[in-house]
């Protein structure tokens, strides 16, 4: 398909090219069980990493920035570096805090010489790298500009000793060039560090030790680590969980809200899944330990966030490339300004002029563009429970034509709800109705005749009860009550007009005393609350919303026409991916989002996959992005997040590119002749304010409150 993306996923051209739609059988699709078996997250001691001095290496190109500490590097370097502005002047110019004696130059060229080589290590060194990987960038100027200037002073002293004659060397600006760039590194990994914080503060969610309950009850305290699958654990008030299990016993509320962006304390009883990580609420609960280790859920999470940020996108692609063109272009300059320099002047201005345009041109604020918005959108997104593993995704649905939305689970709350009693006769009130609807309903076990026992006893209202209750087949059921004679059947064996407002999509059924309806109960698959705002979102942002269910063409007409969209009705896992299939061969950019499972192939059909109400089940495989919660707001703030950060990164991208384009000229000397010069200090100080203003641009993506 001409759009759809060439890098995605190699699962998407499996779901595409191998799988038999018409034979798959999703029930038995396990997505829960993702091979982590080379990553073993439960002896990660994530909480002590140090993200200021981490390795970024396949973020945008920084695979220099393993050579060391910046930090370290830049305080040892830093009293090498004061030393040599004391006693050095600057560009022959001696500034009044300079102490200048006899032979300072040789103890310039000494202390220059250590620096060059501690404090320019990790520069020269990925500069090495850049050049294995045949795509030298920042670290290759930088180099050049610190070697040019360092090589030219030493040149400078000797040969003053050996000639006599007067050159000028320039170790007060080498300097200062390299104490610049050894502190813009430490503040740029500080900065990746800050961004990139959710896989450490993930981890340090889980306590350190669990409280193991024994066969004799007695507790046993353990290393979280040491944890097995089938393992009993107590949690007190107020304690992190230590690993994903099942209560046994016990009740409480649990706060998610780190995990899965659900800001509410959830209520949880026996049977109900807990998260490791997650902090409990007031009571004491007893845990049977189901994941540990690269299977638990922040597992899962860390790896995905981990992926997400190392993947290459579309603008980081182009931003790598003009990175290599700014490179040439840097070299091609600098060596016409030293030539031409040292014709219309000397050596001298012609070094000055080729170092500035080495440092200013070092597109090291290109190189971040894209990096640090990636990072901050991704542990954004983390924290909100909206995990992206294809990061391509967010580009993509800057582009989206058209939504293909499930409607149970995703639209609706997949839960039938009584909606509305109605009285039809004037013998009874609605809450003797309510009643003698949840008497005859309260022997069966189906999810409706439950909504109607669960309806009543919200209300407070108490079942009649019934002495019998038979089926009547193919109708409803019926049953004898205080002497009365009751059916509660549907609306078609009824059979005859009802004049009542029923609810669009609803479940009639009839409650029927002597052959009169003398009440009704209408019964729907409910809408979640967010999902008109949902609507209203995607058609702000110019997103077709389509609804395509497997549910009848009543129920889904009637939810259609609530929300205002079009919809298919009746269909199947495998009509859905052909639907999906035929608008992409129409040409539109296509975002489909399901349950993960049974929506499986239409997900990885689909241009970007969104797999809604994942819970714990984060490793899907069909799925580009995966939103924790099942809460149509997280599509919208998906939505939000994919454009603010597609933004941001064209920002930075035409900062960065744009300041290099104007800056080389500048620093080559082309507005010499009018007065405008600058020297390689000046430049380097422009370099690293390019650089802090990429950072907080990335630093001020944020999300709308929900």
């Amino acid at each position: 398909m001409g759009n759809k993306h060439s890098n995605h996923s190699s699962h998407k051209h499996t779901a595409d090219n191998k799988m038999n739609h018409s034979k798959m059988d999703h029930s038995t699709m396990d997505h829960g069980k993702m091979d982590h078996s080379q990553m073993d997250h439960s002896k990660m001691d994530h909480s002590a990493m140090d993200h200021s001095e981490m390795d970024h290496g396949a973020m945008g190109g920084h695979a220099h920035h393993h050579h060391g500490s910046f930090k370290e590097i830049f305080l040892k370097s830093l009293p090498l570096g004061i030393a040599i502005l004391l006693i050095t002047p600057m560009m022959d110019i001696q500034l009044p805090f300079q102490i200048i004696f006899p032979y300072a130059d040789v103890v310039a060229v000494v202390l220059a010489t250590i620096l060059y080589i501690y404090g320019g290590k990790p520069f020269y060194m990925g500069a090495k790298d850049e050049f294995n990987s045949k795509a030298p960038g920042m670290m290759s100027l930088i180099t050049l500009g610190i070697t040019v200037s360092y090589a030219y002073s030493v040149y400078a002293v000797a040969t003053r000793y050996v000639t006599g004659e007067h050159v000028m060397d320039f170790f007060f600006e080498f300097a200062t060039l390299l104490l610049i760039m050894l502190l813009g590194h430490w503040i740029e990994m500080k900065a990746l560090g800050e961004a990139g914080d959710a896989q450490k503060a993930l981890a340090e969610l889980l306590p350190k030790d669990a409280h193991v309950v024994l066969e004799d009850d007695s507790i046993e305290t353990r290393p979280v680590s040491e944890l097995q699958v089938g393992d009993v654990i107590r949690v007190q008030a107020g304690e992190n969980v230590p690993a994903d299990g099942i209560i046994i016993r016990g009740e409480s509320r649990v706060n998610e809200a780190l995990l899965t962006g659900e800001s509410k304390p959830i209520e949880k009883n026996v049977k109900d899944q807990v998260i490791g990580g997650s902090t409990n609420g007031s009571g004491v609960l007893y845990v049977e330990v189901t994941e540990t280790g690269d299977k638990s859920f922040i597992s899962q999470v860390q790896t995905l966030i981990s992926q997400a940020q190392s993947q290459p996108s579309r603008a980081e692609n182009v931003a790598h490339k003009v990175a290599s063109w700014l490179f040439s272009i840097a070299v091609v300059v600098s060596l016409i300004a030293l030539i031409v320099w040292m014709i219309i002047a000397d050596l001298p201005t012609a070094v000055i002029f080729t170092v500035t345009t080495l440092v200013i041109a070092c597109p090291h604020a290109l190189g971040l563009a894209i990096p640090l918005v990636v990072s901050r959108s991704t542990s954004l997104g983390a924290s909100r429970g909206l995990l992206v593993k294809n990061r391509e995704a967010l580009e993509l649905t800057t582009k989206a034509d058209v939504m293909v939305l499930d409607k149970t689970g995703t639209l609706t709350t997949g839960e039938f709800k009584v909606l509305d009693v109605t009285v039809l006769s004037d013998k009874y009130s609605e809450e003797e109705i309510t009643g003698l609807l949840a008497g005859i309903e309260a022997g069966s076990s189906h999810p409706i005749a439950q909504s109607i026992v669960n309806h009543a006893e919200a209300k407070g209202i108490k079942s009649v009860s019934f002495d019998s209750i038979e089926i009547v087949s193919g109708a409803g059921i019926e049953g004898e009550a205080n002497g009365h004679h009751y059916q509660l059947i549907s609306q078609k064996a009824y059979g005859k007009a009802l004049r009542m407002d029923i609810p669009k999509g609803a479940t009639l059924s009839i409650l029927v005393e002597n052959n009169e309806a003398i009440g009704a109960v209408a019964l729907g698959d409910e809408l979640k609350e967010t999902s008109r705002n949902l609507i209203e979102a995607l058609k702000k942002y110019g997103i077709e919303p389509l609804m395509a269910t497997g549910d009848n063409e009543k129920a889904a007409q009637g939810v259609a026409e609530i929300l205002g969209i079009q919809y298919k009705a009746n269909q199947s896992p495998e009509d859905k991916y052909n639907l999906v299939e035929s608008m992409k061969n129409q040409g539109k950019t296509v975002i489909m989002v399901g349950d993960g499972v049974n929506d499986a192939p239409s997900l990885a059909m689909a241009d970007v996959g969104v797999a809604i109400g994942a819970g714990t089940q984060v490793a899907l495989d069909s799925a580009d992005v995966i939103l924790t919660q099942s809460d149509p707001g997280d599509i919208e703030s998906f939505i939000e997040l994919a454009n603010k950060t597609t933004r941001k990164m064209k920002q930075n991208l035409v900062w960065g590119a744009g300041y290099n384009f104007i800056a080389i000229p500048i620093a080559a000397g082309l507005l010499a002749p009018i007065g405008i010069t600058l020297g390689p200090a000046f430049g380097a100080v422009l370099m690293s304010l390019s650089t802090v203003i990429v950072a907080i641009n990335a630093m001020t993506l944020k999300l709308e409150p929900k």
